[in-house]
C-alpha cells in the first residue's frame, strides 16, 4: 500500500463522477456498483503483509478493500483466509475503472479499452473468486494497476472470527510455513496406550530450522483444519486458552484445567474440557512422535501444525485418526473355599480386578470387607449379573445355583485414590467367617471422665461371647487426619506394635440393649492425643476393627 495516498484522490474522483454520471441506473447491477463504490470510503483497508483478525456477526457481511501498487501492468498477490470456527462464505470482487474516467488507458488492458469505447458503463465489477466452507483457502492472482479489490465475508451460522493475510511481496519468505507435496500424517504403530505418528518434513523446516517447529494436537472428538479452529473449540468448552499453543515457549499462567509438562525439549499442555482431554505437544523439528499415556480401546484424532515461531502463523497437515488396542483381559485369580484375598485397586486407572470361583456346592456365600476407600462390586453367575452395588464396611451375598456354576467377581475403586477390599467365599452358612457384629462399630469417649493421665471409652457388644482387644497410639496434632484416612480396616492386631496393646477381654449379654462395655485406660501423658482401636474376634479368629477414636487427655487437673 505504498501508493495508497496517491490512489485515494483518484478514487474519490471516481466516486464523484459515478454519482453524477449514473443519474438513472438502468439495471440493478449498476445501482449495486454505485452503492458498493461509495461504501468503500466507509469500510476498512486490508493491510499488506500482515495477518488481520476479523470478527464476523451472524448474517451481517463485512467488507475489506485493498489497492495495489502502481507502476507495473500486472502485480501478483495472494490472499489466505482461515476460518476459526464455523464455515463462512467469502468472495473477491474486482472493480476496474474505465480509461476515460482515469484519464489514460493502461497499456494492454483490453477490458478497460473496450468499456471506454462502448461507453456502456464508466467502470466494471466482477467476482473473481468465491468460497464457502471452513478450510484454510488461498487465492493467488495477478492484479491490474487500475483495479480496486473488495473482500466480502459472511457467517450464516453464528458469530465467529477469521484471519486474513494479503501479500504482494513474492520475493521474501512466506508468513505461513510451507507444507510438503504430501501433507498426510501416517500412523506407523498403535499400542494399548500409545500411537506412533510420522509425517514428511516441511520445506520451511529444512530452510529455517531455528524459526520453525512442529506441534501436535490430540483429542477424542474430531480433526481440526487450523490451529485457530482448535483454540476456538477449546475456548467454547468453557476454559481460557493461552496464546496460540504457547508455541514460543514463553512463560505464562495456566488455568486450573491445564497441565503443562516440559521434558526432553518437548512442551506438552493438557487442557481438561467437557469432551475429554485436548493435548498440545510441541516437539521441535522431529517429524516422528509416539504419543504416550493414551487410554486403551479409544479413538483419537491427531493434527500436526508446522509453526513459524517469529510470527505465530501456522499451516495444518491433513489430520488423521487411530484407535488404541483393547487392553488384554487380566488373568483371573481363582478363589478357594474359606480363603480370603485382599485386593488393592488403582483409583486413577479405574481398572477392574477380576476373581473367579467354580462352585462345589449349590449354596455359597461371598463376603466383602472394605479395607480402605470405596469399592464397587459386580458378581456374575455364568455371565449373568447376580449382585451389583457399592459396598461399605462388611457385606454378605448368599447365592444359590448348581454345582460347577462359574462365578466372576469384578472389583473397581470408585475414588481417585486407591481402595482395597478383602474377599472370601464359603459354602458353610452355619459357620460364618466373620463374627456377629453389633449395631454400630463406633467407639465413644466420655469427656467428663477424662483426666490428665486416663480416658474412659465404651463400645457395643453382641449376644455372642467374643474377644475384644484394645490398642492405643500416641499421635501429634498434625497427624490426626492422616492417621484416620490411612486406616486399613482389614488389618488385625498383628500389624500393631506390641507396646500399643492395652488389654483383651471377653464379654456378651443376651439382652442386646445391655451389651455395652467400658474401659478406663490409665498411665497416659497429660495434654496428649491418643488414637484408640478396638478389635472384635469371632469363632473363626478373623478380626473386625471398630472405627478409630482420637481422644486428648486433660492438660491440667
Amino acid at each position: 500500500l505504498k501508493m495508497f495516498w496517491f490512489y485515494l484522490p483518484l478514487h474519490l474522483l471516481t466516486v464523484a463522477c459515478l454519482c453524477h454520471s449514473i443519474k438513472a441506473p438502468t439495471t440493478r447491477s449498476q445501482q449495486s456498483l454505485k452503492t458498493d463504490l461509495f461504501n468503500f470510503y466507509h469500510s476498512l483497508i486490508l493491510a499488506d503483509g500482515k495477518e488481520t483478525t476479523i470478527h464476523l456477526l451472524k448474517d451481517i457481511p463485512k467488507r475489506y478493500y485493498f489497492v495495489l501498487e502502481e507502476g507495473r501492468a500486472l502485480t501478483p498477490f495472494a490472499i489466505t483466509v482461515t476460518p476459526c470456527d464455523v464455515p463462512i462464505e467469502w468472495s473477491i470482487l474486482a472493480y476496474k475503472a474505465s480509461a476515460s474516467l482515469l484519464g489514460k488507458a493502461a497499456p494492454g488492458d483490453h477490458d478497460t479499452q473496450e468499456v471506454s469505447k462502448s461507453q456502456k458503463s464508466p467502470s466494471m465489477v466482477s467476482t473473481i473468486f468465491n468460497y464457502k466452507g471452513n478450510s484454510v483457502e488461498t487465492y493467488m492472482g495477478m492484479s491490474s494497476h487500475s483495479a480496486l479489490y473488495m473482500l466480502e465475508f459472511l457467517s450464516t451460522e453464528r458469530d465467529t472470527h477469521i484471519t486474513v493475510y494479503l501479500s504482494t511481496d513474492t520475493t521474501s519468505g512466506h508468513l505461513y510455513p510451507e507444507l510438503p507435496m504430501d501433507p498426510r500424517i501416517d500412523v506407523t504403530g498403535t499400542g494399548h496406550t500409545t500411537v506412533t505418528l510420522t509425517w514428511k518434513h516441511s520445506p520451511s523446516v529444512l530452510q529455517h530450522p531455528e524459526n520453525i517447529q512442529y506441534c501436535l494436537l490430540v483429542n477424542e472428538k474430531h480433526n481440526y483444519k487450523s490451529l485457530c479452529a482448535a483454540e476456538t473449540a477449546i475456548r467454547s468448552s468453557g476454559m481460557k486458552l493461552p496464546p496460540t499453543l504457547a508455541l514460543s515457549l514463553s512463560p505464562y499462567l495456566l488455568e486450573p484445567q491445564q497441565v503443562m509438562i516440559l521434558s526432553n525439549s518437548e512442551l506438552s499442555i493438557i487442557n481438561r474440557v467437557s469432551s475429554g482431554e485436548v493435548r498440545q505437544i510441541c516437539m521441535g523439528t522431529k517429524n516422528t512422535y509416539t504419543v504416550p499415556n493414551l487410554s486403551p480401546s479409544t479413538q483419537y484424532y491427531f493434527d500436526v501444525f508446522v509453526v513459524n515461531l517469529l510470527t505465530n502463523a501456522s499451516a495444518a497437515y491433513t489430520g488423521t485418526f487411530a484407535r488404541t488396542l483393547e487392553e488384554p483381559e487380566p488373568k483371573m485369580m481363582e478363589l478357594k473355599d474359606g480363603k480370603g484375598i485382599q485386593v488393592v485397586l488403582d483409583g486413577k486407572k479405574k481398572k477392574f480386578y477380576s476373581l473367579q470361583y467354580q462352585a462345589r456346592h449349590k449354596k455359597i456365600q461371598f463376603t466383602f470387607q472394605l479395607c480402605h476407600g470405596q469399592v464397587r462390586v459386580h458378581v456374575t453367575k455364568n455371565g449373568k449379573t447376580v449382585a451389583l452395588e457399592n459396598i461399605s464396611g462388611l457385606r454378605y451375598f448368599s447365592l444359590k445355583g448348581k454345582l460347577l456354576d462359574t462365578y466372576v467377581v469384578q472389583l473397581r475403586s470408585t475414588e481417585q485414590s486407591n481402595s482395597s477390599v478383602k474377599v472370601q467365599v464359603s459354602p458353610h452358612f452355619h459357620k460364618p467367617l466373620f463374627p456377629l457384629l453389633p449395631e454400630s462399630l463406633k467407639i465413644k469417649s466420655f469427656s467428663k471422665l477424662r483426666t490428665c493421665n486416663s480416658v474412659t471409652i465404651a463400645w457395643l457388644g453382641t449376644q455372642e461371647e467374643s474377644k475384644y482387644c484394645v490398642y492405643k497410639k500416641r499421635i501429634e496434632e498434625d497427624q490426626v487426619w492422616t492417621e484416620l484416612q490411612s486406616v486399613d480396616r482389614c488389618s488385625g492386631p498383628e500389624s500393631r506394635h506390641k507396646s500399643e496393646k492395652v488389654l483383651c477381654k471377653y464379654f456378651f449379654d443376651v439382652n442386646v440393649q445391655r451389651a455395652v462395655t467400658t474401659e478406663t485406660i490409665k498411665g497416659l501423658d497429660a495434654g496428649t492425643l491418643y488414637l484408640f482401636d478396638v478389635y472384635l474376634f469371632g469363632p473363626s479368629g478373623i478380626p473386625v476393627r471398630y472405627h478409630s477414636k482420637v481422644v486428648k487427655t486433660r492438660k491440667k487437673c
